[in-house]
């Protein structure tokens, strides 16, 4: 990407939109994400730099969902699965990313862990339609990341799994988006303290 070519927004979903009416939407989606988490200053003009931990719905459509997940410091999601691809490109901090796989016979039902990856700032990840994961940000500071998933991410149906005891569960998306307001709610209170 060319220094004088700066991340804009209206672009960034124009170019999502176009690609996933393409043959490969997959790969040049993840050119384009590459592209924009490249500058993370034009993508803090444009978006804001963050204040609070969440979840800005970008574009939302049937067949994609684009979000800008803001984690809080040390913060954690549950295993969970999304049904459809994603692409993932951290533009500030870390994400740690533990993925998961099903067990079969008499454990049906759970997960066990099956590897890891971290995903530094300037770094795009793609996560296939099955795959489980969960996240942590193991910073003391905000992790930021465009996500671009292929299909609408706020309407499917999915999984997370249970953190003791790993047992399959229909994901809750108003939990999942309140454990972002309760990372705030902590933050707050660390600030006061």
């Amino acid at each position: 990407m060319s220094r004088h070519m700066k991340f804009k927004l209206d672009t960034f979903i124009a170019d999502c939109q176009q690609a996933i009416a393409s043959d490969k939407p997959q790969e040049i989606i993840t050119q384009i994400v590459n592209r924009a988490i490249s500058d993370s200053e034009a993508m803090f003009r444009e978006i804001g730099k963050p204040t609070k931990a969440t979840i800005q719905k970008i574009y939302v459509s049937d067949i994609l969902t684009i979000v800008n997940v803001i984690w809080a410091p040390k913060m954690t999601l549950l295993p969970h699965n999304h049904n459809v691809w994603a692409v993932i490109g951290v533009y500030e901090g870390r994400e740690d990313n533990i993925f998961w796989r099903r067990l079969k016979g008499d454990q049906e039902g759970k997960i066990e862990a099956a590897g890891a990856k971290s995903i530094a700032s300037g770094e795009v990840v793609v996560l296939g339609k099955n795959l489980i994961h969960s996240v942590t940000n193991p910073t003391s500071s905000f992790t930021c990341a465009i996500h671009v998933y292929g299909g609408d991410f706020f309407a499917m149906e999915r999984s997370e799994w249970e953190p003791l005891t790993l047992v399959e569960r229909p994901y809750d998306i108003e939990k999942n988006l309140a454990r972002f307001e309760n990372e705030n709610a902590l933050l707050h209170l660390r600030k006061l303290g």
